[in-house]
């Protein structure tokens, strides 16, 4: 058993903040979650309110909780302006509150190599590691028996350097593993599934980059509860920081039952993220922004009307290891802008011509709609419509022509683009306007179209399409999507998520 118990006591809850009241707060938000929570004593702002912590963790500390205390000095990495011998001090301190754990950090162990050995009044300690340049064993060798449990945090700049800080979980006894970075988020949600001893997240303010908070590692991810027999899904793309899909397709493992979970991978070379999909035992794969076109190399079979669109935004994983890619944004687009026009026989613009615009266009001309395009590549606007037997129009062309409808494929509007539109008022020329980006649900180019009187389609009615069919082809049956739409609308119109929207899935 771990040194930090099971279940949800291995999520630790990190309280940051400047006073000792605002920390108290954290503490019993923290304390509604899981039973092991972090102070971090570096983080408030003087030593009369890390006296003050000290006091009421004493006093009102429950006997269920286990707290760790660290007071990380900024060579650390930490805030603690003080001294390695008054770090030591406050955490002797910490010990006497109540506190079953100090966290001590290698550049104080190495500026007090004897003074904290054999101290009677420290609690059990965890030697931290972070951010690591040399082999990480050859860090701690020498060290790690002088202590209860080591915690390694390093900087992932590649989803291979995660999957490495991953593999010491499964060979080092009582080791904390702390994948860092965006990169390293699928890893860190994963970390206790491998063995770490324990997974932090933060109660309010992410005090490391990549982290995941608190309510999200426990309800949505449910890092606790998952085990290597666990199905592992995901979503790739650049950048993917703030994408729904996770909330979409984890609420629907949840609401069926199933053992399994949906990351995001931040994903700058395919090839670092194929060659970690069997390590990370990926069961199936969404596909977004950079990668539509780029993933059709990697893979053993195709769908049919995926290869004639030269886009796949779904990956299964067979058992035998091969990769079979299809596309589920066409259906999409047909059920959410069939809801408002005929498409047979409609004159449709598509403004882009990546992956999703290709999706688009094979889709609505299979439908029976005359399909032009414009894209800022002309050479690419060319080129598709010339696979789907369509035209490619100029920009300057926008100002007098009209169509029945206008569809944006691009990720203008998106974050940092939010405050943009790809299209001018007096290039809108149509009854319908439809934004492929769903996060804002409205984007600047909707709002141009309402202030215009021209009916709008928002791209949240895509993204929950396309969602749940790519859920059935994983999971052979059929996706809770009234579930599915209430967790992403209430996510949306609640503002659970950040309110500046940034470019996502």
């Amino acid at each position: 058993m771990s040194l930090f118990g099971k279940g949800v006591g291995r999520i630790c809850a990190v309280v940051a903040t400047s006073t000792a009241s605002k920390m108290t707060a954290q503490i019993r938000h923290a304390l509604r979650q899981t039973p092991t929570v972090e102070l971090r004593l570096d983080w408030l702002r003087s030593d009369l309110e890390r006296s003050k912590l000290l006091a009421w963790v004493a006093k009102n500390r429950p006997s269920h909780a286990t707290f760790l205390a660290t007071c990380r000095r900024r060579a650390g990495g930490g805030l603690f302006h003080g001294t390695p011998s008054a770090e030591l001090s406050w955490l002797s301190r910490a010990g006497e509150a109540g506190c079953a754990w100090c966290d001590l950090e290698i550049e104080s162990v190495r500026a007090l190599p004897h003074e904290f050995a054999g101290r009677a009044d420290l609690p059990l300690l965890l030697l931290s590691v972070h951010d690591f340049r040399e082999t990480p064993e050859k860090m701690v060798l020498g060290q790690s028996g002088r202590f209860d449990a080591v915690k390694i945090a390093a900087q992932s700049r590649s989803i291979a350097d995660s999957l490495r800080v991953l593999r010491l979980a499964r060979k080092m006894k009582n080791c904390v593993v702390v994948p860092m970075g965006e990169i390293g988020l699928p890893a860190r949600i994963l970390a206790l599934r491998e063995g770490s001893a324990l997974a932090y997240a933060p109660v309010s303010h992410a005090t490391a980059p990549g982290q995941v908070s608190l309510r999200e590692l426990k309800e949505m991810y449910r890092a606790h509860k998952l085990s290597r027999e666990s199905q592992v899904f995901g979503v790739i793309g650049n950048p993917i920081a703030h994408s729904l899909s996770p909330l979409l397709h984890n609420t629907a493992f949840i609401a069926r039952g199933i053992d399994a979970v949906y990351v995001p991978f931040l994903v700058k070379d395919l090839r670092d993220f194929m060659k970690a999909v069997p390590e990370f035992g990926i069961r199936g794969f969404s596909i977004t922004l950079p990668h539509k076109q780029k993933i059709l190399k990697y893979l053993d079979h195709c769908d049919p009307l995926a290869a004639d669109i030269g886009a796949v935004n779904t990956v299964v994983v067979r058992a035998n290891g091969s990769l079979y890619g299809c596309n589920t944004d066409y259906a999409g687009v047909l059920r959410s802008l069939g809801r408002k026009l005929r498409l047979a026989g409609s004159r449709i613009l598509i403004i882009g011509a990546g992956g999703s615009a290709r999706a688009a266009a094979f889709a609505l001309v299979r439908e029976g709609a005359i399909v032009g395009i414009c894209a800022r590549r002309e050479t690419a606007a060319r080129e598709l419509a010339r696979s789907i037997g369509g035209d490619a129009i100029p920009r300057r062309a926008l100002r007098s022509e009209y169509f029945d409808a206008v569809l944006n494929a691009t990720p203008v509007g998106m974050y940092p683009q939010e405050r943009a539109s790809p299209l001018q008022r007096r290039e809108l020329h149509c009854r319908i306007v439809m934004d492929l980006i769903y996060r804002p649900e409205r984007t600047q180019l909707l709002k141009l179209a309402l202030s215009m009187g021209i009916s709008t389609v928002s791209g949240l009615e895509m993204f929950l399409a396309q969602g749940a069919a790519q859920w059935e082809i994983w999971m052979r049956r059929r996706a809770p999507e009234n579930v599915m739409r209430r967790a992403v609308l209430t996510a949306l119109h609640a503002e659970l998520l950040p309110q500046r929207p940034r470019r996502a899935r």
